[in-house]
C-alpha cells in the first residue's frame, strides 16, 4: 500500500540529508553566521554536542517578525528566483539548515538586529 509519509515523517528525513551528525549543525550554523556578516563567531559545545550547541556572533541578525518564517523549509533571504542561483554568493541558500536543525533538537534563537 502506498501511503503519502506525514510532514513530521517528511521533515526528518529531509533533516537526514542535511543534518548528519553534530559537526553539520555547526557547519551549518557557521555558515550563516558568516553569511550574516559575522567577524566573530562563537561554538559552545557539550558532550560532542548532544548535550548542547551554541552558536553566538556578531552577524547582522534576523528581524523579529521573520524569525517563524527562517524556520520553515525552503525559506530563505538570499535567493528569490532560480535566475538568483547563477549569482550566489553565500555559503549556503536552500532554506533547510534552521528547519532540518529544528526538527531533530530543541532549538532556541536569540536575535538582535542594529536597530533594537
Amino acid at each position: 500500500m502506498i501511503k503519502v509519509l506525514s510532514k513530521e515523517t517528511i521533515d526528518k528525513i529531509a533533516a537526514g540529508e542535511v543534518i548528519e551528525r553534530p559537526s553539520s549543525v555547526v557547519k551549518e550554523l557557521v555558515e550563516n553566521s558568516i553569511d550574516a556578516g559575522a567577524s566573530a563567531v562563537t561554538v559552545e559545545i557539550k558532550n560532542g554536542g548532544t548535550d548542547l550547541i551554541r552558536i553566538t556572533d556578531n552577524g547582522c541578525g534576523i528581524n523579529c517578525e521573520e524569525v517563524r518564517t527562517a524556520f520553515l523549509r525552503h525559506a530563505t533571504g538570499k535567493i528569490t528566483d532560480a535566475d538568483d542561483l547563477m549569482s550566489i554568493h553565500s555559503l549556503g541558500f536552500r532554506g533547510e539548515a534552521l528547519s532540518s536543525i529544528a526538527a531533530v533538537t530543541r532549538t532556541e534563537i536569540i536575535t538582535k538586529t542594529e536597530d533594537i
